[in-house]
């Protein structure tokens, strides 16, 4: 295959869904779309049931499966880091959590780099509003007329309640919507779901764009190497049905393969740490030492407890609670199939003098991990809980120069004292939460880490074995103006013209949330920056900063 597109489009995921549809919006603008995974089947409840999350997270059908080098920090740990290899990419395999991440999260890309103060939150606001069709309707945070659907969570579980409660009964404030005026504090979570089935990107924004003569689409298409004469990006290799293709983009090519798939096409193509691209054996081309570095994730513990009463989803996991939950989904979209049981959550301050959370939590219903493994093969419940904003900082490098070796990974999770004190903080606080009158009914014993565990030690000892991934991967590519900036403030890679880059992968730092919304309004701002349109006006909204931040941490 060898022929002329306007843009060709690396990666089918949260961003490059986004892109594929609005930048064919103009009919005389032609765009591939590549995927190196397969279709997601309508047929395929794994996919579409949000009950289902933990299958295609585990599985290799519709996940790249990658995993880490031993981490250094967590006593040799290889940990799993799951990313989507599927129309809709990741978003088709998450936890369907919708968290845009704190106001002040854009605003720091904007302080720290003068270059991006087009990022900050008034002017990325009205692109999480255009983005979205939320239940409930528009007002001056959310929109009604969006491709990607958000549902709220009803938090009908007794637990949910009891946790909200007691969170409130420990001092923390009640928000009712963490997507709004006010992050911190607790209530119901939102989720990209819709009529009772996942809304992916593929969903939402990819399906409806499909019909579009000027729109193709190709799947299991695995990008190898970027064409490059001079300065120039001219095209890209890829493998299509065991055949080696290449295609060229009149305008540009965009990467959007994601915070580990992105450096990793780059150093292929010699863009990067050229030290590094030589001792591959792959001549550099573009030196960028920014590609690969300042990766950064979330980490989360799993706070257990025993439930005294039977109401937690632990009824269902048996083979008959099953058959039951997916056959009444299958027949009406309805119950506990369609919902991924994360309806309740929160944010807080670890400590006072932080100005905003740096701690969330996601409650979940039943004592279970994701490999679906139990402590107690009982009635229990959890707070998935951990800081969101971690110094410590990781890299992605090549394995070899075969496109078809998986990269190298380390996070490097746990580097700074700061994350344990962090943990520690959030072990306590927790156990404080679910100390609370409002779980005096429900609440048995601690499974995990269990009541024994109350020494810094012991809590360090605890987390280096038990601390796993939310699954957040991000930062490889980061955007800014210094030396190890790979984009500047429109995408752009400095040095090369025809290339630029959008996904998670850009964000100059993480953000205070679940990364799939801030992806998607990525994807939307950058699809108006490269069509040339008229930036959205900025929103002018408030938003909410604990005036006693400084002396109290609630």
């Amino acid at each position: 295959m060898e022929k002329n597109f306007d843009y060709v489009i690396v990666g089918a995921g949260s961003a490059g869904c986004v892109l594929a549809r609005r930048l064919t919006e103009n009919p005389d603008t032609s765009v591939l779309l590549l995927e190196a995974g397969g279709v997601d089947p309508f047929w395929e409840w794994k996919i579409r049931m949000p009950a289902a999350l933990a299958y295609p997270m585990n599985g290799t059908r519709y996940n790249w499966d990658y995993h880490t080098e031993p981490e250094p920090h967590l006593g040799g740990r290889i940990m799993h880091c799951p990313r989507g290899r599927v129309l809709g990419g990741s978003s088709s395999i998450n936890g369907m959590v919708y968290i845009r991440g704190n106001a002040l999260d854009y605003d720091r890309w904007a302080k720290e780099d003068a270059s991006l103060a087009d990022w900050d939150y008034q002017h990325c606001l009205p692109y999480f509003i255009k983005s979205e069709t939320r239940e409930g309707g528009d007002n001056d945070y959310h929109g009604d007329s969006g491709p990607q659907m958000v549902a709220r969570g009803r938090a009908d579980n007794p637990l949910f309640g009891a946790f909200i409660n007691a969170a409130q009964e420990a001092g923390y404030p009640y928000t009712s919507d963490m997507n709004g005026y006010q992050q911190e504090g607790f209530g119901p979570m939102d989720r990209t779901t819709g009529n009772g089935v996942r809304q992916s990107t593929a969903v939402g924004y990819l399906r409806p764009a499909m019909r579009r003569p000027n729109l193709t689409v190709l799947t299991r298409a695995v990008a190898q190497r970027l064409i490059q004469n001079g300065r120039r990006i001219r095209g890209l290799e890829f493998a299509y049905r065991r055949r080696a293709c290449k295609v060229l983009a009149k305008c540009e090519v965009i990467l959007s393969g994601g915070p580990i798939n992105n450096p990793k096409l780059l150093m292929l193509s010699g863009i990067g740490p050229a030290d590094h691209i030589e001792e591959m054996g792959i001549t550099p081309t573009h030196a960028l030492p920014g590609v690969g570095k300042n990766l950064q994730d979330h980490l989360e513990i799993y706070l257990q407890m025993e439930c005294v009463r039977p109401v937690s989803l632990y009824k269902y996991y048996n083979l008959l609670g099953k058959a039951y939950v997916g056959a009444r989904w299958l027949i009406t979209r309805t119950g506990l199939g369609a919902s991924n049981s994360f309806e309740a959550g929160g944010f807080i301050r670890s400590r006072a003098g932080i100005q905003h959370p740096d701690i969330q939590y996601h409650f979940f219903p039943m004592a279970i991990r994701y490999d679906g493994k139990s402590p107690n093969d009982s009635h229990g419940f959890q707070a998935h809980v951990g800081p969101m904003r971690s110094q410590s900082r990781g890299w992605v490098k090549l394995r070899s120069s075969n496109p078809n070796d998986a990269p190298r990974i380390c996070f490097n999770y746990m580097s700074k004292d700061e994350d344990w004190e962090e943990f520690r903080a959030a072990v306590r606080l927790t156990r404080e939460i679910f100390g609370q009158q409002a779980f005096a009914p429900f609440a048995g014993v601690e499974l995990s880490p269990g009541p024994d565990v109350q020494s810094d030690a012991d809590i360090d000892a605890f987390i280096k074995g038990a601390v796993e991934s939310a699954y957040h991967p991000s930062c490889t590519c980061k955007m800014g103006s210094n030396e190890m900036s790979v984009v500047d403030a429109h995408c752009k890679v400095p040095g090369l013209d025809g290339l630029r880059i959008v996904d998670s992968s850009i964000m100059p730092s993480i953000v205070s949330g679940n990364l799939n919304a801030p992806t998607i309004m990525i994807a939307e701002k950058a699809a108006d920056i490269i069509a040339g349109k008229t930036p959205l006006k900025p929103a002018g909204v408030p938003v909410y900063v604990a005036q006693d931040y400084r002396d109290k941490q609630r």
